[in-house]
């Protein structure tokens, strides 16, 4: 039997009230799984990949990470090169490092919608990203045991189904 996954919240908590509903809804989501977790804190979002990175190199001890922050739209470019540069870097993360990742950033263009993705009663997008998080690593793990898979071509064989119709 496999040991429940220990997860590292990795917050960017700019805006204190939008993290704690982030989070919050994490931590449920671990719960409801049977997983652990951890906390570490950043300045902003734009510091999530570095941390993660640096975890990720120093200790196996986490199976996976989830990313929690927010960044709002304000009157000039900056949003956009933190919401892209934040999202690049832990897509480079994924797939050159294999790591578990899930994404809990919010890019909202003001405060309602941050406060209505991040509430654990409403969208809850910090339960969302620890999902993301457990099903990559249930997938890793999976790949890793050897387990046997059903690798057939399913776009294939729906093409070659339709042909014959």
């Amino acid at each position: 039997m496999n040991r429940p996954p220990h997860i590292l919240l990795v917050e960017a908590p700019y805006y204190t009230h939008i993290a704690d509903h982030l989070r919050k809804g994490a931590a449920r989501a671990i719960a409801a799984a049977g997983a652990t977790h951890e906390v570490i804190s950043v300045p902003g979002a734009f510091e999530i990949p570095a941390a993660i990175g640096m975890v990720a190199r120093s200790t196996d001890c986490f199976d996976g990470f989830v990313a929690l922050g927010c960044v709002i739209r304000g009157e000039t470019t900056h949003y956009d090169h933190i919401c892209a540069e934040s999202a690049r870097g832990l897509q480079d993360l994924a797939v050159r490092d294999g790591l578990a990742i899930g994404y809990g950033i919010l890019t909202v263009e003001n405060e309602a919608q941050a406060l209505a993705r991040a509430s654990a009663e409403h969208r809850d997008k910090g339960g969302e990203a620890v999902r993301a998080c457990l099903a990559l690593v249930d997938l890793k793990r999976r790949f890793a045991a050897g387990e046997e898979h059903d690798y057939t071509d399913r776009a294939a064989a729906r093409g070659a189904s339709a042909g014959r119709a």
